[in-house]
């Protein structure tokens, strides 16, 4: 049966089984709404008991809701796309769209242009950094709680895959941040100091990138 609720137009589908001794609602990713109850209960009580539930599913519609537009968007270096899919091999960037094929990978082509568009970077920023320091060795990776790590010991810096969604001057920040800490190891006044000579708006910049979530 289909359902008006808080302006969403949603399939109930209704599974019944003679062991249910209660009746259970899930609001899924396609939006619909799933009910599982026992082969006995009454339509009339079906419908009571999702107007029962009226505020879960409203949160959970909304919910899904963002999740699929968010799936629809794709971001890099800053800028949102819309994803077009066409039959094409190549990955094809306009102004505010992205064009693939549906079966393309592009978190796999996200993480390779990571890869070119981060060594590019760093090596840009090694070379104008104001201390003598050894070159670090880079990787790349997930982060859920740090943009990006150095580890002191084996000269080793690693940020964030989800940099490259973000502005470049995002990618540059960090990278200065983490070279600095060759320097010095921690967040003294002498760390900051040396992170303003590259970055003189670094509080601007850090301020901006800790509000993502």
């Amino acid at each position: 049966m289909k359902m008006e609720i808080n302006g969403y137009e949603v399939n109930v589908i209704v599974t019944k089984k003679r062991n249910n001794k209660r009746t259970y609602l899930r609001v899924k990713e396609d939006m619909n709404i799933y009910i599982s109850t026992n082969y006995f209960t009454r339509e009339k009580d079906i419908i009571k008991f999702i107007n029962d539930n009226k505020e879960f599913i409203i949160k959970n519609l909304n919910l899904r809701k963002k999740q699929k537009e968010y799936e629809d968007k794709f971001y890099y270096l800053g800028k949102k796309y819309d994803i077009i899919y066409l039959n094409t091999k190549d990955v094809i960037i306009g102004d505010n769209k992205i064009f693939v094929n549906k079966k393309f990978n592009l978190d796999k082509w996200l993480k390779n242009q990571a890869l070119i568009i981060f060594k590019e970077e760093l090596n840009k920023i090694y070379n104008i950094f104001p201390e003598k320091i050894p070159y670090p060795s880079l990787t790349i990776r997930n982060m859920k709680t740090r943009w990006g790590v150095c580890n002191v010991k084996t000269k080793r810096i690693t940020l964030n895959l989800g940099l490259i969604k973000k502005d470049i001057k995002y990618l540059d920040y960090v990278i200065v941040h983490e070279l600095s800490h060759l320097i010095h190891p921690n967040h003294s006044q002498y760390f900051w100091n040396l992170v303003s000579k590259m970055e003189p708006n670094y509080k601007k910049i850090r301020k901006e990138l800790n509000s993502y979530e």
